[in-house]
């Protein structure tokens, strides 16, 4: 679908996440945008025409895990678990696991398969996964502005895609978690994992699960304080394409880019950047059971 660019305010100053502050004003160019997700069916027919092997798929270099048993550096990738009961918050490895043999094949490792997910969006792909899909198919990543502009549909300022309200007249527009997190999703909007693209209504724009269902790479690196860096000039900043470099103070050597919309595994109690000015970060080398992306093509194209 067309996005037509234009100016809009950039970021959210609610809630405890500081790397989404200030908000500031931001200009893009229209460009064209995929109405959904990528889906496990349009990265197979890729990966039939190119034979690509995933990231996940490939066995780990024991130059870049010295000391690691050569035992374990077998292909894997990470799997939420829930637990059986209620865990503290302060520590999401006991929600998460590094599976042998989960990739986007098989997202819950080795015994799971595609049956029935052909239109769910892909999963387990790294940035790089994502920026060879894109080249394969005369597209891109698009940048984080850019993102946010369209899951925005012209609602500038507004908490979400579609407004101010999570449930407007009780309806569930997007695919998040209900019931208590991490040990019990209770499914009240129809799924309990992915779901298919296009599940929900769309945003005014015409695009699809632009909150929830999993998060979506996007081209920036991740620094934590680029808003402020963006802001400071007090100007409207054009096109923005993110820092440099990365940062992130919490994982300082690992190199992360940003990522945008959510998931179904947020929820108010632990993660609510499903909003429309939420951020998120991923490192880039690797990918995870909610993280997919979807891909923009520039106007003259």
């Amino acid at each position: 679908v067309w996005i037509p660019g234009g100016e809009f305010q950039m970021g959210s100053e609610e809630g405890s996440f500081s790397d989404t502050r200030p908000v500031h004003t931001v200009k893009v160019n229209g460009f064209w945008a995929d109405k959904t997700e990528v889906t496990n069916a349009q990265f197979a027919r890729f990966v039939e025409a190119t034979g690509y092997i995933t990231t996940a798929e490939r066995k780990l270099d024991p130059k870049d895990f010295p000391g690691v048993p050569p035992e374990m550096l077998v292909p894997a990738s990470v799997v939420f678990t829930p637990p059986d009961k209620p865990v503290e918050l302060n520590n999401h490895l006991r929600w998460w696991r590094l599976q042998p043999g989960a990739n986007w094949r098989h997202p819950e490792g080795p015994a799971s398969d595609l049956r029935g997910r052909e239109q769910h969006p892909v999963v387990h792909v790294a940035y790089e996964d994502a920026v060879a899909y894109a080249r394969w198919a005369g597209k891109r990543l698009p940048t984080e502005a850019e993102w946010e502009f369209a899951a925005r549909g012209g609602l500038d300022r507004k908490r979400f895609a579609w407004g101010d309200e999570f449930r407007p007249d009780g309806k569930f527009m997007a695919n998040t978690w209900q019931g208590h997190f991490p040990d019990r999703n209770d499914g009240a909007d129809g799924f309990k994992g992915t779901s298919p693209v296009a599940s929900f209504a769309p945003n005014a724009y015409g695009l699809y699960d632009v909150s929830g269902n999993v998060w979506e790479w996007v081209a920036d690196w991740y620094r934590p304080d680029y808003y402020k860096q963006s802001a400071a000039s007090g100007a409207v900043v054009v096109n923005p394409a993110g820092p440099a470099d990365s940062h992130d103070p919490m994982e300082p050597g690992v190199q992360k880019r940003v990522q945008k919309g959510g998931s179904f595994l947020c929820s108010d109690e632990y993660c609510s950047r499903y909003t429309a000015g939420g951020r998120g970060k991923g490192d880039h080398s690797s990918g995870a059971t909610h993280v997919g992306f979807r891909l923009v093509k520039d106007a003259r194209k």
